[in-house]
């Protein structure tokens, strides 16, 4: 079975433009035999803070119903990230769609100190069986904590997807983190960065996938829009480069 990561650019605030460059990468993850695509922390907006409490959505969105029809489709989980409007505020999300099944939403749990003032932290756990894989993700911060790596091992997980919006600094210590979290935990490790403009920063790729006993298995570049596709059946991965999309728009 495939994973794929979407190392994917997104415009500020775009969600229309946004979804079409979704379905973009999930047609080639399609083409590329994932079983799976997980896309970067808030790639339905950018990771734009100051914009969600504007752009909050719940998985039954009219916008997301293009995801779910993409999964029944081509029988693939496609996992979105985006601001998920909770009770009490808006929370940082990442909405699941699976072939025959309602929409799901994950909630990231443990926010950075800068994102306090505009999220609250989430309470909504979740884990996917595919055939015979468990899939727990964790969205940026908090998938760098122990703790977090060591709930998902709890909960029975074989592979640990990471969502995030990284700088360069912070993907390479990203990198040695999954690294430690999979060979001393024995879980495989995915990772899927943005490119591009975020929240005054930019985000540079470097998505990856390690296998089981902590060895990189491959990586996207640091510039370019790209594909991460790790099979877990063999733990080899691939990273597939994608051509520009042309200029990204913006709703500010």
């Amino acid at each position: 079975m495939k994973i794929v990561a979407a190392q994917m650019r997104s415009a500020p605030g775009d969600i229309d433009g946004n979804i079409e460059r979704h379905v973009h990468f999930i047609e080639r993850a399609v083409s590329c035999g994932g079983a799976a695509v997980f896309f970067p922390e808030m790639s339905l907006t950018g990771y734009e803070p100051r914009l969600a409490e504007q752009l909050a959505m719940t998985p039954d969105d009219a916008h997301l119903e293009v995801f779910q029809s993409l999964s029944d489709q081509h029988q693939i989980l496609v996992a979105v990230g985006g601001p998920y409007r909770g009770n009490d505020g808006p929370e940082i999300g990442m909405f699941v769609f699976r072939s025959g099944q309602a929409p799901a939403v994950y909630t990231k749990q443990m926010l950075h100190a800068d994102e306090l003032p505009y999220f609250k932290a989430g309470t909504t756990s979740l884990s996917v069986t595919l055939g015979e894989e468990i899939l727990v993700p964790a969205i940026c911060f908090e998938s760098l904590q122990m703790e977090s790596a060591l709930r998902a091992k709890d909960a029975g997980a074989t592979v640990y997807v990471a969502s995030v919006a990284k700088n360069m600094i912070g993907m390479e210590r990203a990198h040695r983190h999954y690294a430690t979290v999979a060979r001393e935990l024995g879980m495989n490790v995915l990772v899927c960065n943005g490119v591009g403009h975020a929240d005054g920063f930019e985000m540079t790729g470097g998505s990856a996938a390690w296998d089981n006993r902590g060895a990189l298995k491959c990586r996207a570049g640091t510039g370019d829009e790209a594909l991460v596709v790790y099979d877990l059946a063999d733990q080899s991965g691939s990273a597939v480069t994608l051509p520009a999309m042309g200029t990204l728009g913006g709703a500010g």
